[in-house]
């Protein structure tokens, strides 16, 4: 296995995480951090046994051939596309960026570039995600809840670009049908943009889907529901598990049987790095790939401008 230079830009929340895991990863080669906070680069650097900081972009450019952009959503757009046009594979963290122009533009730099422009969006390498996905499974109907307690972080964008956003590039992923029409309620509660949504939406499949976000829920919940013709399956994101059941004819007539999905049970955000590395390296693999991150920011986009 080929080993790439990896750097991070970005040691925060998220940052924090791919950090670890990339000083860990096999495969790579974390060769530095950048923050703009010299004392939280500091003191990530002294979590992960000194890994070096870079004191700028250019030095970072220098040695990296692959970055992770865990920065506020917009910086995306003017640091990834300094990147991909210094030919440098790119890992955007979710969302892609702070417009579809912005947006529009990362994509166009990747193609010009011939880089991979990757996007964070973690759930879709949840393991109970990728089994229910690798049935082929066509929903007709699905429910969809992720709520969180209040919590500081990520203020800088509302709750459907924060926390509905994963739902809705897992129901694009499902079903690549274009959207047909929304209906969406939200309001800010503890903070100056939306904290809580409710959206539904129908493609043009006929597919319809309802979903709930929320980051002032007085607990966490991350739930799947898919409704098909003759199954059900209930994902939970958290316990990577997911139960359904089947209806089957038989001599006796109808009978409902046990459909549990077989999930093997893994860091969504390692499966992330790992398919992005491969990616880099030109291997098959599953990532989500710029022009699908642009459609999942689009159709959110779409939702909070149904709000009114």
């Amino acid at each position: 296995m080929n080993e790439l230079s990896v750097a991070v830009i970005g040691a925060g929340g998220m940052g924090r995480h791919h950090i670890r895991i990339l000083s860990e990863l096999a495969g790579a080669r974390l060769v530095g951090i950048l923050d703009k906070s010299p004392e939280t680069a500091a003191a990530v650097s002294a979590e992960r046994g000194g890994v070096p900081i870079f004191a700028s972009l250019e030095e970072l450019m220098a040695q990296a051939e692959a970055v992770v952009l865990a920065v506020p959503t917009v910086d995306h757009a003017e640091l990834g596309c300094r990147l991909l046009a210094a030919g440098k594979h790119v890992l955007v963290e979710k969302p892609i960026a702070a417009s579809l122009e912005e947006a529009d533009r990362l994509v166009a730099a990747a193609a010009a570039a011939g880089k991979v422009l990757a996007l964070g969006h973690v759930e879709f390498f949840n393991p109970a995600v990728e089994a229910l996905l690798a049935t082929g499974a066509r929903p007709r109907f699905l429910e969809i809840e992720r709520l969180s307690p209040f919590s500081p972080r990520s203020l800088d964008v509302d709750v459907v670009l924060d926390l509905m956003i994963h739902d809705l590039q897992i129901l694009h992923a499902l079903d690549p049908a274009p959207v047909a029409e929304i209906r969406a309620t939200g309001i800010p509660v503890l903070s100056a943009r939306i904290d809580i949504a409710s959206v539904r939406i129908e493609l043009q499949s006929g597919c319809v889907a309802n979903l709930t976000a929320s980051r002032v829920s007085a607990e966490r919940v991350r739930k799947l529901r898919a409704f098909l013709p003759n199954r059900y399956y209930s994902l939970d994101y958290m316990a990577q598990e997911v139960k359904g059941v089947r209806l089957e004819d038989g001599p006796e007539g109808k009978r409902i049987l046990p459909a549990d999905l077989a999930v093997e049970r893994a860091e969504p955000l390692r499966r992330e790095l790992e398919s992005f590395l491969a990616a880099c390296r030109g291997e098959a693999s599953r990532w989500v790939r710029g022009e699908e991150g642009r459609r999942a920011l689009a159709t959110a986009r779409a939702v909070v401008a149904a709000m009114g």
